[in-house]
């Protein structure tokens, strides 16, 4: 996909009514604060800040709408598992997500992103088996590679695996902002729901 135009085209809290009906195709992004999603995000769209990132875990509270090409609309969900952020706030989360994944019908698929650094926690646990509920097949994302050993990465996916329980035939990929590499092999399965949705449709 070639990226010609990209804007901001929604925003929606806690406290919005619903979520829009952007009549385009959606993507959504899932992970725990800190994980990288808004980084990756602005790779995609080769943009530098567009995507709202911060050094702040926990600083995406909103379901962020990225309109490309007036094609696809890559959504950036509120990041999850941070403590410091008010509890309140953080349990009106799960129902906003678990919502917005089971009722979106636009929805095509799911990314879940993680840290190739740590093992999977309950949090991430929830969120797979939310997306899974929702009738999804995950696709998983695993952020900062360049912060391991190159000798790691083989271990480190066989423990995220084992930790999610994936199955051998899930999709993973590996990003890494830092040494710029997984970025055309995302955009690429991008395009393939993309093509595979308009052959459906």
């Amino acid at each position: 996909m070639l990226i010609k135009t990209v804007e901001l085209s929604h925003v929606v809290g806690v406290t919005s009514k619903g979520v829009p009906d952007t009549g385009l195709s959606e993507i959504a992004f899932a992970g725990r604060s800190n994980v990288g999603k808004s980084t990756l995000i602005n790779a995609l769209i080769q943009r530098k800040s567009l995507a709202r990132t911060s050094s702040t875990p926990g600083k995406t509270q909103t379901m962020n709408f990225y309109n490309v090409n007036n094609e696809v609309c890559l959504v950036d969900l509120p990041g999850y598992g941070y403590a410091h952020v008010k509890t309140d706030f953080r349990k009106s989360w799960g129902p906003m997500i678990e919502k917005y994944l089971n009722g979106a019908e636009n929805l095509k698929a799911v990314f879940l992103l993680l840290d190739i650094r740590r093992t999977p926690n309950e949090d991430d646990s929830v969120m797979y088996e939310w997306i899974v509920g929702a009738g999804f097949k995950p696709i998983v994302i695993l952020t900062k590679t360049d912060k391991i050993k190159r000798s790691q990465i083989k271990g480190n996916i066989l423990a995220v695996k084992n930790g999610l329980r994936i199955t051998d035939d899930t999709d993973i990929f590996l990003f890494s902002a830092l040494a710029k590499t997984g970025r055309e092999e995302i955009m690429d399965k991008i395009d393939e729901i993309l093509k595979e949705d308009a052959i459906l449709a």
